[in-house]
């Protein structure tokens, strides 16, 4: 039977999240000799660790049918290679650091400087969108030490918390973008691993889905279902069901997260009383 191939970074917390991910979606992966390829027990899915700088390669020979990576790897080193689904963890930026000293006002003061990242496609694309130049050194590792041991001026590089460029007295003055996990797709796929994607593809959005909404349960009078109803941003309409005492029912529904607070208050206002919120641990459509 075929299977489908996705390489995943072997540790790290992108690591952990895309493991968490497919757990999430069902499927059984034992990694307990830490092995650079597994296989899943209960899904046609062949699971490869790889360096994370490397994926963008295989996926382009088509070594891989499909990877989880962040976006800005991508836009480095991602040509041909399309975006099936973003999955909304292990979000960061690619932004320019300077040593805490040096005065920025704007980013002409970039213009000329020892440039240290391992991101030098992008870094070529901002400078020139931004008409400056800079002295690229590229290196594969621990980029934000490059100020302090007098290699660079200057920093491009992942930020997630900013703890730390702060350690290593830097201060973030640009940045270059966003990123996020996303679900890449080789353009060698073939047909039958196309299929095979659709199914796993399926299920990721029914996890991302509930992680957006929450279920809803209030104790409503019969009177006010109509103006309850209308509050709810519901799939297609809610769930009603009398309750033991007379003139009163039960209103189910599901609500996003986003929206939660506002709609709370409105509920209250309608009427709503006795209100429960559960989390959903998946949500077909």
């Amino acid at each position: 039977m075929s299977k489908l191939k996705i390489a995943i970074q072997k540790s790290g917390r992108l690591n952990e999240e895309s493991i968490q991910m497919l757990k999430d979606c069902g499927i059984s992966i034992y990694n307990g000799n830490d092995q650079l390829r597994v296989t899943a027990s209960n899904f046609p899915l062949e699971v490869y660790f790889l360096r994370n700088s490397d994926i963008p390669q295989y996926l382009i020979d088509g070594v891989v049918d499909i990877a989880i990576v962040g976006d800005n790897l991508l836009v480095e080193k991602g040509r041909n290679i399309q975006i099936a689904e973003k999955l909304g963890f292990s979000k960061c930026k690619v932004s320019v650091a300077v040593p805490k000293n040096f005065t920025y006002n704007s980013i002409q003061d970039l213009n000329g400087l020892r440039v240290a990242t391992s991101y030098p496609n992008t870094v070529n694309n901002f400078c020139a969108k931004n008409g400056i130049e800079v002295d690229i050194h590229q290196i594969s590792g621990s980029v934000e030490i490059a100020p302090n041991i007098g290699l660079s001026d200057a920093i491009v590089d992942i930020v997630s918390s900013g703890s730390t460029l702060f350690k290593n007295g830097l201060k973030e003055v640009e940045v270059i973008c966003t990123s996020e996990a996303v679900l890449a797709v080789s353009p060698l796929i073939s047909d039958a691993s196309k299929q095979i994607l659709n199914k796993l593809q399926f299920r990721m959005q029914a996890v991302l889905r509930s992680k957006k909404s929450k279920y809803i349960l209030m104790n409503v009078p019969n009177g006010k279902i109509d103006e309850v109803s209308k509050i709810l941003p519901v799939l297609k309409s809610p769930t009603v069901v009398p309750l033991g005492e007379s003139g009163w029912s039960s209103v189910q529904s599901v609500i996003d997260e986003e929206q939660f607070w506002d709609v709370i208050d409105k509920l209250k206002e309608a009427g709503a009383e006795g209100i429960l919120i559960c989390p959903i641990e998946k949500m077909v459509l």
